[in-house]
């Protein structure tokens, strides 16, 4: 729940939308700040909330964007640009060699692992799934949109763009440390 707490100002967002992006950007503004703060008020780290950080940047400039230009030809792309804000928050993250599920990880894990090798990988490779899930839906949602394929097929791919990476960050940590004891085994 950690990592999807995360993601509910853009969920509003995408569901508010529907009465009008601007009314999407301030919700996902007004709730992502909320987040921002009860976090931060409850002792949360810094760097278990870039995300949340990344999220009050992107709706504060969408809702100012939003509002000044109802009908900019930005809006039906909102979507696309929600995501590729996202991915683009992933990679830098990545580049910057801070992943963000780094944060979010030692919230959960014993103190003892933050500084492995190991957590430090299982971190990235995460952080770098996500990233190219926003990445390939911003994109997906760039062709649905051009292509005027609907809001079905923006919802499904929306949707494939959080719960698959979200099914991967749920099982991957524990296939990765089984890797890794394996290969540590001695050979006979």
């Amino acid at each position: 729940m950690t990592y999807l707490r995360g993601f509910i100002p853009w969920i509003a967002f995408a569901v508010v939308s529907s009465l009008g992006w601007q009314w999407g950007a301030l919700a996902g503004l007004v709730i992502g700040a909320a987040l921002l703060v009860q976090q931060r008020g409850s002792g949360v780290d810094a760097d278990a909330l870039v995300l949340e950080g990344s999220t009050v940047i992107f709706f504060a400039v969408l809702t100012a964007l939003s509002f000044a230009r109802p009908h900019s030809a930005l809006e039906p792309y909102d979507g696309a640009l929600a995501l590729g804000w996202l991915a683009l928050t992933a990679w830098l993250t990545v580049a910057v060699r801070r992943p963000f599920t780094l944060g979010i990880a030692r919230r959960q894990a014993p103190r003892e692992v933050w500084g492995t090798p190991l957590f430090r990988r299982i971190n990235v490779v995460i952080t770098a799934v996500w990233a190219t899930a926003f990445t390939l839906s911003a994109a997906a949602l760039i062709v649905v949109q051009a292509v005027d394929l609907g809001g079905t097929a923006s919802t499904v791919v929306q949707v494939a763009g959080f719960v698959l990476p979200a099914m991967f960050t749920a099982h991957y940590p524990e296939r990765a440390r089984a890797r890794a004891l394996q290969q540590a085994e001695p050979r006979s």
